[in-house]
């Protein structure tokens, strides 16, 4: 008796299956889909209070989110931002875009965050912002971050695209930035298919960022305009998801720790290889993803794990390109010397396994025995 084919483990895969069916339906029947319906206030409020901020700006995703933000805080040519090197691109674009300069400081090796003990050491008179982002999980040091930036005279922006209910030293991710970014995306803890959501406890750059996001309109002379802004609008159909979603956040994190743990348990007998860790003195790890760095011990690198993986239909995804060695910075002349050794280690040694949190015990099983196979030949 021949045996059903295997079906394929997405590296992500969302849970759909609260009242989010509900709220989509409110809106068509209402005909408010646009950015203009009530759910998007809604969301923004609801959000901005689960973080513990007065503000809450939705915009089209989390990349536009750090574009609004850099541009609100007055940074332009002339000025640097410190940020990791490991992290998204749409950091470093959007200081680059601005006409700032990327400033990048390598990661520490365990946590896989910005090393904040490095931050210090770049800043110069050209200073003006440091941009924190958490990453994979584990919040950034907020604290020794904050300290330093005071001590500076410095704006934090921080990225917490990935750090939804995530805490730091008891404070939610999402508090500590002048402004402060989160994402949407479809893996992410909460989403909203695309979308994204600055907050800010400053009556002027919340207004400010509205305005950015909103093509500059003026509220007297509508079409008449005294700057350029863009169309970061979210949808209010976008907005209803995330209503749906925000709801279930504690439940989501609840689910993504366990799977955190299982993961844990099912791999941590493998040698050689790092495994997230479980917490920190700032926060226990929510798992955004599980990461995985291979030792030097291993002759595979992640591209030739992610392709075994991929044989038996497991999804998989690098790690982060680190910043100081993206081409299209090299063709403008950034970074030229920059090395920066823990980011080049883990870009090349580390990959995630599936982590969206529809995955389930017997697909986890299935991935742990894969890595089991794989690790043994």
């Amino acid at each position: 008796m021949t045996q059903p084919p295997l079906q394929p483990i997405p590296v992500n895969e969302p849970l759909l299956d609260g009242d989010e069916k509900r709220l989509l339906i409110e809106c068509i029947e209402t005909g408010w889909i646009s950015s203009e319906g009530p759910f998007v206030q809604r969301f923004e409020a609801a959000f901005a209070a689960r973080v513990g901020r007065r503000h809450g700006i939705a915009v089209a995703n989390g990349s536009v989110a750090l574009d609004a933000s850099v541009v609100a805080l007055g940074i332009g040519a002339g000025d640097e931002v410190i940020l990791p090197s490991f992290t998204i691109i749409s950091c470093a674009a959007a200081i680059v875009r601005a006409g700032a300069t990327p400033v990048v400081v390598d990661c520490d090796p365990l946590t896989w965050n910005m090393d904040v003990s490095a931050v210090e050491a770049c800043i110069t008179p050209r200073t003006k912002a440091i941009m924190a982002v958490h990453i994979y999980g584990l919040p950034t040091d907020m604290v020794a971050l904050c300290a330093l930036a005071e001590k500076h005279g410095l704006a934090i922006i921080e990225d917490a695209a990935e750090a939804h209910g995530q805490t730091c030293a008891g404070r939610p991710c999402g508090s500590f930035g002048a402004l402060s970014t989160f994402s949407f995306y479809p893996n992410k803890h909460l989403t909203t298919g695309e979308g994204g959501m600055i907050v800010t406890d400053d009556d002027a750059l919340a207004e400010r960022c509205r305005s950015l996001r909103n093509l500059c309109f003026q509220p007297a002379r509508r079409f008449v305009h005294e700057e350029l802004g863009w169309n970061f609008r979210l949808t209010n159909l976008q907005a209803a998801l995330g209503v749906a979603q925000l709801g279930r956040l504690d439940e989501f994190i609840a689910r993504k720790r366990r799977m955190g743990a299982r993961y844990a348990e099912l791999l941590g007998d493998i040698p050689g290889l790092q495994l997230p860790l479980p917490s920190t003195e700032q926060a226990d790890n929510h798992y955004w993803v599980f990461g995985i760095v291979i030792g030097p011990e291993h002759d595979l690198d992640a591209e030739a794990v992610m392709q075994q993986l991929s044989a038996h239909k497991i999804g998989s995804r690098p790690f982060f390109w680190p910043m100081h060695e993206q081409p299209v910075f090299h063709k403008m002349g950034l970074f030229p010397h920059a090395s920066l050794p823990v980011a080049e280690n883990i870009a090349r040694r580390g990959f995630y396994l599936p982590s969206g949190l529809a995955l389930t015990d017997t697909q986890m099983d299935r991935v742990a025995a894969v890595m089991h196979d794989i690790f043994k030949h």
